[in-house]
């Protein structure tokens, strides 16, 4: 379990939740699932303008309201004891909010998936057969923290034509009630259900255990958060759930590799937001360049503030490090630490990265082009790189808008699920009179 979770221990259903709770998630589920059947049709237009407002608003006044939530909700964490990752995922200062109305009006520059055909054909008997993307109605979102998932995923499932259902945790109960405030506002000015857009409006976990258990009314549900409360979800629910359990994502320095361009590459990887999924938790350094790399690196990372525990190998070249555990090859940090290991080539990286991988994020630094092609057909992650840092794998660097979400068990997505990965595909048949011989 990462970042604090309060989702590790089972929780189990009571008398204490059967009626008032039970009603209450219910019927707004109920309501809400009744609003996507109106936004599955609703035109682009109408849908881009309510995303424009919603980006409008969190600019304005508005979004001084979300930072005054966001303000006492931060107090409120720290006082709850939350570590300084979690803290740093719950903050919102201006420049984060600006960020977040960006991703907002980006979702609305982009083409709507609802009627896109991606498959067509035409059988021997005329009739023409194609796969078109439709909403896939009602999608629950669970999550932890980060206030800008109320913003993402509202933006996201308005415009691939879904309702959303927001499960947010206690320690962002303000930002994500205010931020969700200006999408149904801005969805009652352009004439759409508000209801497209619910916040589950408690802070009581057993609501958790009612909404995924919702089978028939929510289509699907998305937990955002840490291990446990994504193993606590998927243990639980009663309807499809999207899993991403952890992000160890690595970084490879291949023998052949630009030493500042690796340097960058990890100092990015492990340093700008550590407190993420996609950032680097071990770095891998090829035998034959680890007395000249290694060195530079521990320097650069010291002055960074990062722990880093190696391996026997790696430690002979870095001064004054910790010894690395067979636990820290598995744990995802979302911290100033980082895991430092040397191995023999190509062959014994990949062979570590099957072994210890979250299938999340896997990075390679070099200039042997045989070596990259290797390293994108046989690492299996979610996204794999050649020359990149591990901190693209994201929506919204990936040109997705902003994401909903990174998937890493490849039903029915595969990494970050932008608008096409909010939809399913149905099949249309045009005809002129044939039937079946």
């Amino acid at each position: 379990m990462s970042g604090g979770s309060r989702f590790g221990e089972k929780v189990l259903p009571s008398r204490a939740m059967s009626d008032d709770l039970t009603t209450l998630v219910t019927g707004l589920a109920e309501r809400a699932k009744e609003a996507a059947r109106v936004l599955a049709t609703a035109s682009t237009e109408k849908k881009d303008a309510v995303l424009r407002r919603a980006a409008e608003a969190l600019r304005g006044e508005p979004g001084d309201r979300v930072l005054e939530a966001n303000a006492r909700d931060m107090v409120a964490a720290a006082d709850m004891g939350l570590s300084k990752a979690m803290l740093d995922r719950l903050k919102l200062d201006r420049e984060r909010l600006d960020g977040v109305a960006d991703g907002v009006d980006q979702v609305a520059s982009l083409p709507d998936p609802v009627g896109s055909v991606v498959e067509e054909r035409v059988l021997d008997n005329g009739l023409r057969v194609s796969k078109m993307r439709a909403p896939l109605g009602l999608i629950g979102i669970i999550y932890e923290s980060r206030p800008n998932v109320t913003a993402d995923a509202a933006s996201l499932c308005l415009k691939s034509g879904n309702a959303v259902l927001l499960r947010g945790g206690k320690e962002a109960f303000n930002s994500n009630t205010a931020i969700a405030e200006i999408f149904t506002e801005a969805l009652k000015a352009e004439g759409l259900p508000p209801e497209s857009v619910t916040l589950l409006p408690t802070t009581d976990r057993q609501a958790t255990l009612v909404m995924i258990g919702l089978d028939g009314i929510v289509d699907m549900v998305i937990p955002r958060g840490g291990e446990g409360l994504i193993r606590f979800v998927a243990e639980h629910a009663r309807v499809p759930v999207i899993q991403h359990y952890k992000g160890v994502c690595h970084v490879f320095v291949d023998r052949s590799a630009n030493h500042d361009m690796a340097l960058d590459i990890a100092l990015n990887a492990k340093v700008q937001r550590p407190g993420v999924c996609n950032s680097m938790e071990t770095l891998l350094v090829d035998e034959s360049i680890a007395p000249t790399f290694l060195p530079k690196l521990g320097a650069a990372m010291s002055a960074e503030g990062v722990e880093i525990r190696a391996d026997d190998r790696a430690a002979s070249h870095l001064n004054g490090v910790k010894r690395a555990s067979d636990e820290d090859w598995d744990t995802e940090y979302l911290d100033l630490i980082l895991n430092v290991g040397v191995v023999d080539g190509i062959d014994d990286a990949l062979k570590h990265v099957a072994k210890h991988g979250s299938n999340h994020t896997e990075a390679i630094v070099t200039k042997d082009e045989v070596n990259a092609n290797r390293w994108l057909r046989e690492v299996d992650a979610s996204l794999v790189l050649v020359n990149a840092s591990t901190r693209f794998n994201d929506g919204f660097a990936l040109g997705l808008g902003a994401e909903i979400g990174i998937s890493t068990t490849k039903l029915h997505a595969y990494g970050p699920m932008g608008l096409a990965e909010l939809c399913t595909l149905k099949w249309v048949g045009q005809g002129e009179g044939q039937v079946r011989q």
